[in-house]
């Protein structure tokens, strides 16, 4: 949690209390559903709540912001995002039930009144938002085909409607495509720890 703070001073008791409690409800439901990487649940705070969080550093969504986590998983970045920003609606889809169910519990679990999970593939998602985010979940372009039909026209943030997604290592064959629109930020600008090299919020206008 210090590690959370250092970069989210602002956060308030509430969130803290909500952040607090999920290294334990992620341990017991990986213990259960495999959600996290068994190695990894030790490093749930860096390696996934804070790099979800990254996004958040990108653009401080207004409220009344609509987001779609696709390819969630357990719940990131969606959770976190969801905690740093109350007053934003969050849905979150997986085309994975058991991984849904997790996300679900653990959003009941700490008292999240602002997001909705369902199991559901990203092409049968009919719903209009002003941003869709994502962990790496597929290539860009294959990405970007499943989602633009569900990006809202109607524009409420600094930046325009479009894509936060989450991805390291090379993504020059990725973005290509899109060489014109894209905006990639590393997340080292923000974040000092040492695992967050190579690793970037891309941002794609659609």
């Amino acid at each position: 949690m210090e590690q959370i703070l250092k970069y989210f001073p602002q956060l308030t008791a509430e969130q803290q209390r909500q952040l607090g409690e999920l290294y334990e409800l992620y341990s017991d439901w990986n213990a259960k559903i495999n959600v996290i990487s068994r190695k990894d649940i030790d490093n749930l705070y860096e390696h996934h709540v804070l790099h979800s969080m990254a996004i958040g550093k990108a653009l401080h969504f207004k409220p009344g912001t609509k987001i779609l986590d696709f390819g969630t998983g357990g719940g990131f970045p969606g959770i976190p995002l969801a905690i740093l920003f109350p007053e934003v609606s969050f849905k979150l889809i997986d085309g994975t039930g058991k991984k849904i169910r997790v996300a679900t519990e653990v959003a009941h679990a700490i008292g999240l009144k602002n997001v909705t999970a369902e199991h559901l593939r990203g092409e049968d998602e009919k719903g209009k938002y002003d941003f869709i985010v994502s962990r790496a979940v597929m290539p860009l372009p294959d990405l970007v085909k499943m989602v633009r039909k569900n990006v809202s026209k109607t524009q409420r943030n600094a930046m325009l409607n479009g894509l936060f997604v989450l991805k390291g290592g090379n993504i020059e064959s990725e973005i290509q495509p899109f060489r014109k629109q894209v905006e990639v930020s590393p997340i080292s600008n923000w974040f000092t720890e040492e695992w967050f090299n190579e690793k970037n919020v891309i941002y794609l206008p659609l």
